[in-house]
């Protein structure tokens, strides 16, 4: 399987958005509640201005010209952490593509980009458990280890 990987610019916006909502709307299902509410043109345009301020990045694969998997990130510090962090709240893979190596070569795409950038370690929070209890051990035989907690959030709108 040929996965071309690259690190999204504005032009990637439509694709990193989509998946984006793919990915939420697959939480929502499988969790039986709406936890998301996305405006598609909304988020496309969000995502490019976030790119464009270089406030969000992402690293999109592409089969063939088809966007396959996503992760996104953003920066931030932490005492605890030793300094920055890469904070990656949305990692997804089209699933056609699941368990083929590809989610794998994505989060090794994002070690490499943290590395290149002077993180000193990624978070993220999986999605709710039980349901994804595959995708917590996913991360967990990729490296990532659970630190505790639970992702809280409050709407300041």
């Amino acid at each position: 399987m040929d996965i071309k990987f690259k690190i999204a610019d504005e032009s990637d916006a439509d694709n990193v958005a989509i998946m984006v909502i793919k990915l939420t709307e697959e939480i929502s299902k499988r969790t039986n509640s709406k936890h998301f509410n996305i405006d598609v043109n909304e988020t496309i345009k969000r995502c490019r201005e976030l790119i464009h301020n270089c406030k969000y990045g992402a690293i999109i694969g592409y089969s063939s010209s088809k966007a396959i998997a996503v992760s996104t990130f953003t920066e931030s510090y932490a005492l605890y952490a030793g300094g920055k962090v890469g904070i990656i709240p949305e990692f997804y893979v089209d699933p056609d593509f699941r368990s083929f190596g590809v989610g794998e070569s994505l989060i090794s795409k994002v070690r490499e980009y943290g590395l290149s950038n002077g993180w000193s370690c990624i978070e993220l929070c999986t999605p709710p458990l039980p349901e994804f209890e595959r995708t917590l051990a996913f991360y967990k035989q990729n490296g990532l280890v659970p630190v505790g907690g639970r992702k809280m959030r409050q709407f300041l709108q």
